[in-house]
């Protein structure tokens, strides 16, 4: 059977109803070598506890972003106003009164999760990102301290089930080396990085790409910690009346192209050769079609840079990138584009587009479209090996 038509499987006539009905249900190795643990590369988690008044001193509990359960989601925000509105507030309703998507039962998101033939995960925030531009930089910076500490915590209870990313400051190099020495010590492996990083205290956009980054980078190359992208920051710029939650995920799931090719054309990877950097929710296919526009367009511009390549530009994808899927039989079919050891596959649970409650389908896909072993791979030891924990 071809991976084409073993994908359209995933999809029966009518879907599978409500992401909140779905069970895990494995009942196999799905075709994998003997032993694999299947580790999902991007899985997401909700604060369910008021963790940031909580722990905020008491002359300082006023700016506190206050944690609440509404309307079956964990929202965020200050004086009873949600930061987590709209289509994104919607699709947390559906999803946030799983027993194990929130961080209050860690035992039950285990046991949801092997029941869909799932060991391991590594898990990115939820509602929290709504926090990434809080105007106060320094309030910003200690609510990220607190739910790194949270999810460490997290981290040591699951007994090597759970790796949860961080948040850190990228906008001081002092904070940046700070908040990375603390992530570090709380065994966290990885950590978040915006692809809209904001405004600095004068209104100008910060440039991953600028010089004027470069101490910033400094400080991350020098942790020695991957650098994780993720979907999910980038609305549709126009409004639309029908069936938004749908527009607005096409929009995020093709968001990858701007800070990729500052990584490749600003010179970030020639001054930081180091550095290891993971694209997570957006799919393997758009690889392909990335690298052909970029050498088509060294080729084309070349004679107007104001920065050199030292490289070619397939070298940087080998060299220092990867990317994570779901369900993506286009991205296994030019897999020889992409390369088996780049690609990690993911449950995304427990999100409505996630393979939870099919996950033996959708891995399924995997081995017959690469073999058991290189399957193996792509399912446990590429993200084992980018978190430097295989």
């Amino acid at each position: 059977m071809s991976t084409q038509s073993t994908a359209a499987t995933l999809y029966p006539p009518g879907g599978f109803g409500a992401p909140k009905d779905r069970r895990g249900h494995a009942t196999g190795n799905f075709g994998l070598p003997a032993g694999t643990q299947v580790f999902s590369a991007d899985n997401h988690i909700s604060v369910a506890d008021d963790i940031f008044y909580e722990r905020f001193p008491d002359d300082l509990k006023a700016a506190a972003p206050r944690i609440w359960y509404e309307d079956g989601a964990y929202m965020v925000g200050m004086k009873g106003k949600s930061w987590v509105g709209g289509d994104f507030g919607r699709v947390l309703m559906q999803y946030d009164d799983l027993a194990g998507a929130a961080s209050n039962n860690i035992e039950a998101r285990i046991r949801e999760l092997h029941e869909d033939g799932i060991e391991k995960e590594l898990a990115f925030p939820n509602a929290v990102l709504a926090l990434f531009h809080y105007p106060d930089k320094g309030i910003r910076e200690r609510v990220f301290r607190i739910y790194n500490e949270h999810i460490a915590d997290l981290q040591e209870r699951s007994n090597g089930h759970f790796y949860g990313v961080g948040l850190i400051n990228w906008w001081d190099p002092k904070g940046t080396r700070s908040t990375l020495a603390e992530l570090k010590s709380l065994g966290l492996k990885t950590f978040l990085l915006p692809l809209n990083p904001g405004k600095d205290d004068e209104g100008n956009i910060y440039d991953f790409g600028a010089r004027s980054m470069d101490p910033v980078w400094d400080e991350i190359e020098d942790a020695g910690l991957p650098v994780t992208h993720h979907i999910g920051e980038t609305p549709p710029k126009t409004p639309c009346e029908n069936n938004s939650v749908v527009v607005g995920m096409m929009v995020n799931v093709d968001s990858f192209r701007e800070q990729f090719a500052k990584y490749l054309f600003s010179g970030i990877l020639d001054r930081h050769p180091s550095l290891q950097v993971g694209w997570f929710e957006g799919g393997i296919a758009w690889v392909p079609t990335a690298l052909q526009d970029a050498e088509h367009l060294l080729a084309s511009y070349q004679h107007m840079f104001n920065h050199t390549l030292e490289h070619d530009i397939r070298y940087y994808w080998d060299t220092h990138m990867s990317a994570s899927f779901m369900v993506d039989p286009l991205g296994l079919r030019l897999i020889d584009e992409i390369g088996v050891d780049k690609v990690m596959w993911s449950s995304d649970y427990p999100h409505n587009e996630s393979t939870w409650g099919y996950s033996e389908k959708s891995l399924a896909t995997v081995v017959e479209a690469v073999g058991p072993d290189d399957a193996a791979k792509i399912v446990s030891t590429n993200v084992q090996k980018f978190l430097g924990i295989a």
